[in-house]
């Protein structure tokens, strides 16, 4: 890898991610953050956030029985009829807690669920999400909150604290730990990729939605400039395949569980066969990267994720970009979205 990376904060961020998983396993209050949310009353569990925020509710609910994926750009756009005779415990995941759909959840909730408990997971001490009452605040640590424009360490603290309060209990300085060595691990064995001129990235339940936040962060890093695609592993062949051409970067993720690694294999040698021009990657147990998943696919999601995030990075420096704003000048996406337009909600 090429060391003067490490001028840019991106890159920074990416490589920190195993020291802050160490450091937060061992500060994070699970028992006590456990103790509250069993303590309140709901109907389920939503997770909120927009974009990467949002893909960090996808794959927990893939993963966690009775709980509800809600896109705050959701929610924000039809409060009345998700919040319509609902008491969830809404988990708000935001880097800045500032984001205009963040501020409209708290807004419609004020307004059509002022008694549904809120837990807020966000790396901004500043934030709407960390100073806005009433809510229970996990406030990460502060190398969490990414100057760089690509979510990365902020993304992957924020799925693995949520997984720590709401799938089985576990001991999770322990698991932390574990999960930092094999990341660490990785970046000592990846061997990074050409430029691609597009991407591809499948899994199966929590890492098809792995796949989604994967295919965002090539994107972003690269300004466009790389098209990137997710499916399912499955889903892929109804007609998202068609995106393949000669020359596309396609990276399978690996369950490890059984149906679903046999239908990551067929499709491996279906692809093989179809586009042997395309460079073809498996990632995960067994795979060309290989990344044992002794705690399941969700708490591997962002070791996975993190192979999108090391090529996502050399790609766009390759390609002369600003790494940690690739859209500078342009006008077009900032780090935090904001100047949408929040129209009042009636209660």
């Amino acid at each position: 890898m090429k060391s003067d990376l490490h001028h840019w904060a991106t890159w920074r961020e990416i490589h920190q991610q195993p020291d802050v998983w160490d450091a937060w396993g061992d500060a994070l209050d699970v028992t006590g953050l456990r103790a509250w949310i069993a303590a309140q009353t709901f109907d389920e569990v939503w997770f909120c956030g927009a974009g990467t925020s949002a893909y960090i509710g996808d794959i927990l609910a893939a993963q966690l029985p009775g709980t509800r994926s809600v896109p705050s750009t959701d929610l924000v756009s039809r409060p009345q009829h998700l919040l319509r005779a609902k008491r969830p415990l809404v988990v708000s995941f935001g880097r800045s807690g500032n984001s205009t759909e963040s501020i409209g959840t708290l807004d419609a909730l004020d307004a059509l669920a002022p008694d549904a408990p809120r837990l807020h997971i966000t790396c901004n001490g500043d934030g709407a999400l960390a100073t806005r009452a009433p809510a229970k605040v996990v406030l990460l640590p502060d190398a969490c909150h990414d100057a760089g424009f690509a979510m990365t360490s902020s993304f992957s603290t924020m799925l693995l604290t949520a997984l720590a309060l709401f799938d089985a209990l576990c001991d999770a300085p322990s698991r932390f730990t574990a999960l930092a060595s094999q990341l660490r691990q990785l970046f000592a064995d990846f061997k990074t990729a050409p430029v691609p001129q597009r991407a591809v990235y499948v899994g199966t339940g929590p890492l098809a939605f792995a796949a989604r936040e994967a295919a965002l962060k090539v994107m972003e890093l690269s300004a466009g400039q790389i098209p990137a695609l997710w499916d399912s592993t499955l889903g892929f062949r109804h007609g998202p395949k068609s995106f393949v051409l000669p020359g596309t970067d396609i990276n399978i993720f690996l369950s490890g569980e059984h149906p679903a690694s046999r239908y990551e294999t067929d499709l491996i040698a279906e692809l093989g066969q179809q586009f042997p021009e395309a460079r073809i990657t498996a990632i995960g147990p067994g795979g060309d990267v290989e990344i044992p998943m002794p705690f399941g696919p969700a708490w591997a999601a962002p070791l996975v994720i993190a192979t999108a995030q090391i090529n996502g990075v050399i790609w766009s420096d390759t390609l002369g970009l600003n790494v940690d704003d690739p859209f500078a000048g342009q006008g077009t996406l900032s780090r935090v979205v904001s100047g949408v337009q929040l129209y009042p909600v009636a209660s």
